[in-house]
């Protein structure tokens, strides 16, 4: 019988597709999975080291699981904070044997192995950091069978922007993008598995191709999934940078219809000042001038953003200036972040830093404001017959029934709101629905099956 594992994956959905690499090497080399962690021949905790307060929440999981340890089980500390800040992971977290960095997930199988046999302990001590930079694999990697319709497919790995208050080029590396024919030949596993819909993900998806030569190569990346995978339906682009959205990627999306026209392009803030101390494009309008062309190309264009409130230095003019921003493009969905001084990044020894008072309650402001806007967005759907992605089911009283749990071109998982469906729908399936009601953050739907009857 094989050894059990027990996989925990705290942070973004980068993680998630590392930690679904990790589980097919774990199976295909005879190990088998389980929820349970007393069951589990060997814990493994993804790590996520973006925040002070990721740090602590992967800590505090490390120290759960260390406290309950029964002899021989094995724990590791895998992903980012492993990789960050693998010292304070192993002194304040005794119970764990080993560290495995951002980029060696694929050697899993060979490091547990290697401990088990005592061969780790004698080469690096109590403690194995396989940190430095591997080659990304070129060909498809291994994934597990798609959940409900949707997947995620990492296309870099590495961040070359220089912002002054992120940590992860200290711990991702600089861009390293994955070969054109590796990434297709996954997304068509992904789609002959059932795949509804693909989300391309990476640290910054519009530099792809850059360090291979090759500025701009991501609307010919699309372009070359969609045409190998005809049974996909929604191919989605998250986390693009300010400045590279170029005109080409506005044609492909806008003129290939199983291209979402939804775009996360994540901008900061939005006064010019604030936005060179971040060491980001700094021209607002620019990015004013691109999002007037995306919409002018897909009227229906749906956008998702995320904003930093209390950097230092952040004047009452400045943060005055960003809500003028939010308000001026209203954006379909926001993310708010209080500034976080991380160790090590430029950021965190500026001078004037933010009482955390005030950036809470320019938080509050910030979000109050996009309520508003979220809410009329919404509203606007109402009458829409939309196609939706169903996620899951439930069974709400308030509706009287059964409903489903789906999303829309307009919402990416996990980070945006829900479409919830009166009545049965398979999950994992496309369904089309009729808008019937508004939320701040969701719609209210009916089978337009339902509503044509």
């Amino acid at each position: 019988m094989g050894l059990v594992y027990y996989l925990l994956t705290l942070g973004c959905p980068k993680n998630s597709v590392d930690s679904e690499g990790m589980a097919m090497s774990l199976h295909g080399a005879g190990f088998s999975g389980t929820a349970l962690p007393e069951e589990a021949d060997v814990l493994i905790v993804n790590t996520c080291g973006f925040l002070a307060a990721a740090e602590e929440e992967s800590l505090a999981e490390l120290r759960s699981l260390a406290e309950a340890k029964r002899p021989g089980q094995l724990l590791i500390a895998a992903g980012c904070m492993a990789q960050r800040n693998g010292e304070r992971i192993a002194r304040e977290v005794p119970g764990v044997d080993g560290l495995l960095g951002t980029r060696r997930w694929m050697e899993i199988v060979p490091f547990i192995r290697s401990m088990r046999g005592g061969e780790g302990q004698r080469a690096f001590g109590r403690y194995a950091l396989l940190g430095e930079p591997a080659a990304l694999l070129a060909g498809a990697m291994p994934r597990p069978p798609v959940v409900a319709g949707s997947a995620y497919l990492k296309i870099s790995e590495g961040c070359n922007a220089p912002c002054a208050f992120c940590s992860i080029p200290s711990f991702k590396g600089r861009l390293r993008s994955r070969p054109q024919a590796g990434i297709i030949a996954e997304a068509q596993a992904l789609a002959a598995q059932g795949a509804q819909e693909i989300i391309l993900i990476a640290q910054d998806t519009t530099d792809y191709g850059r360090d291979l030569g090759q500025p701009d190569a991501l609307p010919d990346l699309m372009t070359g999934i969609l045409a190998a995978t005809p049974e996909l339906t929604w191919l989605r682009l998250m986390y693009a940078y300010p400045g590279h959205v170029s005109a080409p990627l506005i044609e492909v999306m806008a003129a290939e219809p199983r291209i979402c026209h939804y775009l996360d392009i994540p901008l900061q803030h939005g006064s010019p000042g604030m936005l060179r101390r971040m060491h980001r494009p700094s021209s607002v309008e620019k990015v004013l001038g691109t999002i007037a062309a995306m919409r002018s190309a897909m009227p229906d264009m749906a956008f998702r953003s995320t904003f930093i409130v209390g950097m230092p230095g952040e004047t009452e003019a400045e943060f005055a200036a960003l809500m003028d921003f939010v308000r001026e493009i209203r954006f379909d969905k926001v993310g708010v972040f209080t500034f976080s001084p991380e160790p090590g990044t430029p950021a965190a020894g500026m001078p004037d830093q933010v009482p955390d008072e005030l950036k809470e309650e320019r938080y509050r402001q910030v979000m109050a404001a996009q309520q508003r806007i979220s809410m009329a967005r919404n509203q606007a759907q109402v009458g829409r017959q939309l196609d939706v992605l169903v996620d899951g089911a439930g069974d709400l009283k308030a509706r009287r029934g059964p409903v489903a749990m789906a999303r829309s071109y307009r919402d990416a998982p996990e980070v945006d709101g829900l479409v919830v469906v009166q009545g049965h729908l398979p999950v994992g399936r496309m369904a089309r629905v009729r808008i019937t009601g508004a939320l701040e953050y969701d719609l209210l739907a009916e089978p337009a099956c339902k509503a044509a009857g």
